[in-house]
């Protein structure tokens, strides 16, 4: 892995809508904030930061990030997370780290939230940070992509 490879930060359905869905569970912090707490956290390392509300677009971007090949993926899949098979098929093909990203921790939802197709193919999981986590996630992808 080298870091002149993309780090790709994907975002699932309705993450378009952070700042203004849910503020009591997922915070204040828009999606466009987000994506600059990334930008800063990657430094020099490209960034690619996209969010969809279609499966198949973000299929597509996983099998790009394969295909560039990118130095690590960090995704939020928010509800792929829990239903989408395809999602996981595609991670699978990926081949480097991944990390699975939840602004909320998942596991102190409603019983529908705790069980994630992602998780098994996750490099790392990250749950509960808010908004932060992004950053965070970010940083220890690159700290993984150095160690190697």
């Amino acid at each position: 892995m080298c870091l002149t490879d993309p780090i790709y930060v994907l975002n699932g359905p309705n993450l378009n809508r952070l700042g203004k869905r849910e503020p009591a569970i997922y915070g204040s912090t828009t999606l466009a904030e987000v994506e600059a707490q990334c930008r800063a956290a990657a430094g020099d390392v490209p960034l690619v930061f996209r969010q969809t509300n279609s499966e198949q677009q973000l299929i597509e971007w996983i099998h790009e990030a394969t295909d560039v090949p990118a130095a690590g993926i960090v995704i939020n899949p928010a509800a792929f997370t829990f239903t989408s098979i395809a999602v996981l098929d595609a991670l699978k093909m990926f081949g480097r780290p991944i990390v699975e990203l939840h602004i909320s921790n998942i596991h102190r939802r409603e019983p529908i939230y705790h069980r994630s197709l992602v998780s098994p193919v996750a490099t790392a999981v990250m749950a509960g940070f808010g908004a932060a986590g992004y950053a965070i996630a970010v940083d220890a992808l690159r700290k993984m992509c150095v160690a190697g």
